[in-house]
C-alpha cells in the first residue's frame, strides 16, 4: 500500500472512533518576539502517546482471517500500548516484545491492556528481531512501529488536526525516532499547505535520521544511549524515509540535557508532563535550533514516563538550572560547629534539602568531621554567592 493524502484522510475517519483531536496548546514559556510556539498535546492520548493511531489504523485494516491470527509487534513502549488497545477494541490477541529497560510504566499499561509483553534485549532494536522471530513461529500478523503504511497514514492524521485547527501555521517541529509519525505528517502538511515547513528534532544520543541523511539511505548505528527511551531507534524505516527524506525542510539533534531541562520546564512552567521522546520537538525551540518565526507547533508525541525516572530528571534539571547543588566540606567535631554552619548557609537563603555528617570519613582528619549538604537555590549566580559567602567564613567548600 502506498501512503497518500487519502490514505491519511480514511485514517481520520477510522479514528474517529477511538480518539479525541488533542488540542494545541500556546506556550509562552518557548514563544519569542519571532515566533508563538503552540504545542501539540499527543501526551494526553488514552494511551498517552500519539502511537493509538497507526495502531488502530493498522488492526482496522486487517481481514477477519487476520485478525484470527493475531497481531504481534515490538516496542518501546508507547506503540506497545497502542496495540495493546486497538487489539482489545477488535478482540484481537497480541503479543508485544520490548526492551528489558523499557520504563515500568509502560510495560504495566501494556500488560494492563491485555496484551502478552515479552522482554527481550536492551534497545527497540533488539526487541524487532527477537519479534520477528517470533512472528515466523506463530504466524502472526507483524504491526511494525514505523515502517509500515497503515501505520504512518494514522500518524499523519496529526498534521491534518494542526492544519485544521492552526490554519496559519508557518512551522511545524516533529519528534524523530524511526519516522512514522513525521513521514506521515510531513506527507499531509505538503499535501495541503507546502508553504509550511516542517522539522524533524531528534535525540543526538541516536540520531538515526541525521545518519540516513548524510548516507542517502537508512543505516544503522552503533549504539543508542538517550534517556529518549520512545525515539531511541538505530536505523530509521526505509518507507518513513522514502516519504519524509524528500519533503521535511531540516532535522536538527538536541543532548540528554537539553532533552531533562526541556521536561523540567513543560512541568514547571506549561503543567505538562512530557518523557524524553516526547520533549525533543520542544527542546530544539527552546534551545534555538531551528531559525523559525511567525506560528509554529511542536508535537509533544507522549507523556510515559516513570516516577523514577521524572524524579531524576527533575534533580538533573534543578543541578544544570543552579538551583540544586551538592557541597563538600570539612568541620570541627565539636559541638556548636554544625549549627554555625547552617547559620551561614540560612543567612544565604539557600534552603536545605538534606545533610550527611561523617564523623568517621578518614580523609577529614581528626577530630574532624566529613560534611554534604545538598541545597535548594535560586540559579548559578545564587550558588556563586553561597560559595564565596562560605569561603569567606573560613569554609573550604567542593561541589559535588
Amino acid at each position: 500500500m502506498e501512503v497518500t493524502l487519502g490514505s491519511i484522510l480514511e485514517a481520520r475517519e477510522r479514528l474517529r472512533q477511538v480518539l479525541f483531536p488533542t488540542e494545541l496548546v500556546p506556550s509562552p514559556v518557548l514563544s519569542n518576539a519571532e515566533r508563538t510556539v503552540y504545542l501539540k498535546t499527543e501526551s494526553l492520548q488514552s494511551t498517552g502517546s500519539f502511537k493509538i493511531r497507526g495502531a488502530y489504523t493498522k488492526l482496522a485494516s486487517l481481514s477477519e482471517d487476520e485478525k484470527k491470527l493475531g497481531v504481534i509487534a515490538s516496542s518501546a513502549g508507547n506503540h506497545a500500548q497502542g496495540v495493546a488497545l486497538a487489539a482489545r477494541t477488535f478482540g484481537i490477541p497480541a503479543t508485544i516484545v520490548m526492551p528489558e529497560g523499557a520504563p515500568l510504566s509502560k510495560i504495566k499499561g501494556t500488560r494492563e491492556l491485555g496484551a502478552r509483553v515479552v522482554l527481550h534485549g536492551l534497545v527497540y532494536d533488539d526487541a524487532y528481531e527477537h519479534a520477528v522471530e517470533l512472528q515466523k513461529e506463530t504466524g502472526a500478523v507483524f504491526v511494525h512501529a514505523f515502517d509500515d503504511a497503515q501505520v504512518i497514514a494514522g500518524q499523519g492524521t496529526i498534521g491534518l488536526e494542526i492544519l485544521q485547527d492552526l490554519p496559519d501555521v508557518k512551522a511545524v517541529v516533529v519528534p524523530v525516532g524511526g519516522g512514522g509519525m513525521i513521514a506521515g505528517i510531513a506527507l499531509a502538511i505538503k499535501k495541503l499547505r507546502p508553504d509550511v515547513l516542517v522539522y524533524g528534532a531528534e535525540a543526538e544520543g541516536c540520531a538515526s535520521w541525521t545518519a540516513a541523511t548524510n548516507a542517502g539511505k537508512p543505516v544503522r548505528l552503533n549504539e543508542a544511549r538517550t534517556i529518549a527511551d520512545g525515539i531511541a531507534v538505530k536505523r530509521v524505516g526505509d518507507l518513513p524515509f522514502s516519504i519524509a527524506g524528500r519533503l521535511i525542510d531540516g532535522i536538527v539533534t538536541v543532548d540528554d540535557d537539553e532533552i531533562a531541562q526541556t521536561i523540567l520546564l513543560l512541568l514547571e512552567r506549561s503543567k505538562i508532563i512530557t518523557e524524553g521522546a516526547g520533549a525533543v520537538a520542544a527542546a530544539a525551540l527552546l534551545y534555538n535550533k531551528i531559525p523559525v518565526s511567525g506560528k509554529v507547533a511542536a508535537v509533544l508525541s507522549g507523556g510515559n514516563i516513570d516516577v523514577t525516572m521524572l524524579s531524576r530528571i527533575i534533580d538533573k534539571g534543578m543541578m544544570k538550572a543552579g538551583r540544586l547543588v551538592t557541597l563538600h566540606t570539612v568541620i570541627e567535631d565539636k559541638p556548636g560547629r554544625l549549627h554555625r554552619l547552617l547559620k551561614v548557609v540560612s543567612d544565604t537563603e539557600a534552603n536545605v534539602v538534606s545533610i550527611a555528617h561523617d564523623r568517621t570519613n578518614l580523609e577529614a582528619g581528626l577530630n574532624k568531621a566529613m560534611l554534604k549538604l545538598t541545597l535548594e537555590t535560586q540559579d548559578h549566580a545564587h550558588v556563586e554567592r553561597i560559595l564565596d559567602i562560605m569561603k569567606k567564613s573560613g569554609y573550604a567548600v567542593a561541589i559535588d
